[in-house]
């Protein structure tokens, strides 16, 4: 359920494999093979007999270790503040995959569990005391019957917050400029449900936390498939390819064609003079803006708005229109210099037009207006280099830092079990180091 609307993912929207869950495909095997092992002890009736644990004979007497009754605890297991992401797809595996088989018949028991969870969008923060964790989810019943899940629970969760909590530093960086999200192509496409989720939960995080109203940018459909998101973005290289490197005749045709809801943003560097190629793609999109504007046609008109362009430059090239200064900071890929140089054509290309008096005003607006994008290595230090530097960006594309996992940024997950029920009594049986912890915002889920 996440904080911020209230909402359970439905487990039927997730379109997992529960044959596979259920039989511990995607399980660590030495899991399965425990449920496994506790399954035929507890049907030979087997009985702890043992001398060196930790409980007193007359504690340990008659205990059915085949049918052991535990307390697990979920928490992150590195340094720093994690944005929680998945735990309603775990609570949907824990739900839909608990239980054991019968031959070729799984049996649920899911409904005996004791379920306690923090929702999606909640914050944890871990300092490195490994008796001081919060854990995100909390769950007590029959070992056997939910452990070989453990695996597949930490996966989702690990993976989701990663994405989440990158959002929310990445957002961080930028000052809350719109962070465009540019993974897909770094992954498989099984994995785009989950990352735009949690990439939407992280814009959510951040206009919590911040009072924003930052909206969340993905670019293929199946990112917004939980929560209604659709793709968007701009164009291509490729397209530009197909029109022979003619930016200013392909975006003629883009706004032509393309329903006015797609925004018209023009990728400029194809030819290496992102400044040059701008003005003339404004200045084609402009001229067809005011001809249908007064033919009397203001809708066919807005298809003609340049909402932006986009700066894309290789990180091994200096963009042609830039002087060199020997750095390869000042001089190479998208840099501040190039930037400032494309605002600077932008805001002052309708001079140079021969316009009526009437039209002026307009056309200063109208190339003043246009955004500017830019992509490629973009991660928080070079983000926050640009922003301290009031780089006039308007928007980041980000692609594979997304799934950056070091440092700061690792949000690994793991699970112990804490606590054993033996008759009516609960037993601290954590490994040594560890021990049964509590977070506030666990609620009880069933």
């Amino acid at each position: 359920m996440s904080i911020f609307d209230g909402q359970r993912l439905p487990a039927e929207k997730l379109g997992l494999d529960w044959e596979g869950i259920r039989r511990g495909v995607y399980s660590d095997k030495y899991f399965v093979n425990i449920a496994q092992l506790l399954q035929t002890l507890s049907q030979q009736g087997y009985t702890y007999a043992g001398k060196h644990g930790r409980l007193s004979p007359e504690q340990a007497a008659h205990a059915r270790l085949g049918d052991a009754y535990v307390e697990m605890q979920w928490f992150t297991r590195r340094p720093g503040t994690t944005v929680v992401a998945g735990v309603d797809i775990a609570l949907a595996i824990l739900r839909g995959a608990t239980g054991f088989w019968e031959g070729e018949q799984f049996i649920s028991t899911a409904e005996a569990l004791q379920v306690w969870a923090i929702e999606d969008g909640d914050v944890v923060t871990y300092h490195g005391d490994p008796q001081q964790v919060q854990p995100v989810l909390r769950v007590r019943g029959r070992y056997r019957d939910f452990g070989p899940l453990e695996t597949v629970t930490l996966g989702y969760l690990t993976r989701a917050s990663r994405v989440a909590t990158n959002t929310y530093q990445i957002l961080q960086a930028s000052r809350g400029k719109p962070v465009l999200f540019f993974p897909a192509r770094f992954d498989l496409p099984a994995v785009q449900a989950l990352d735009g989720y949690a990439y939407a939960l992280g814009v959510q995080r951040y206009n919590h936390d911040f009072g924003a109203n930052v909206k969340p940018f993905i670019s293929t459909d199946a990112q917004g498939a939980w929560w209604g998101g659709k793709g968007g973005g701009t164009t291509a290289h490729a397209y530009l390819a197909c029109f022979l490197g003619d930016i200013p005749e392909a975006m003629l045709a883009f706004a032509r064609t393309l329903p006015p809801e797609v925004p018209r943003i023009a990728l400029v560097d194809f030819n290496n003079d992102c400044a040059r190629d701008a003005v003339k793609v404004l200045e084609a999109m402009f001229a067809e803006y005011r001809r249908l504007k007064e033919a009397g046609k203001p809708e066919e008109a807005a298809r003609f708005r340049l909402f932006g362009v986009r700066l894309d430059t290789s990180g091994d090239l200096r963009d042609q229109g830039l002087q060199p200064l020997g750095d390869p900071a000042l001089d190479l890929g998208v840099n501040p210099r190039l930037v400032w140089q494309v605002r600077e054509a932008l805001d002052r290309a309708w001079e140079q037009w021969h316009l009526p008096p009437e039209w002026r005003e307009e056309a200063r607006r109208y190339c003043q207006d246009v955004k500017i994008v830019v992509s490629g290595g973009f991660k928080p230090e070079k983000i926050e280099r640009f922003e301290r530097l009031r780089v006039p960006v308007d928007f980041y594309g980000v692609g594979s830092w997304f799934y950056d996992n070091h440092g700061p940024t690792n949000t690994d997950f793991t699970a112990d079990v804490v606590r054993v029920r033996l008759g009516d009594t609960w037993y601290d049986m954590a490994k040594i180091g560890r021990r049964a912890c509590d977070n506030p915002n666990l609620r009880r889920v069933w």
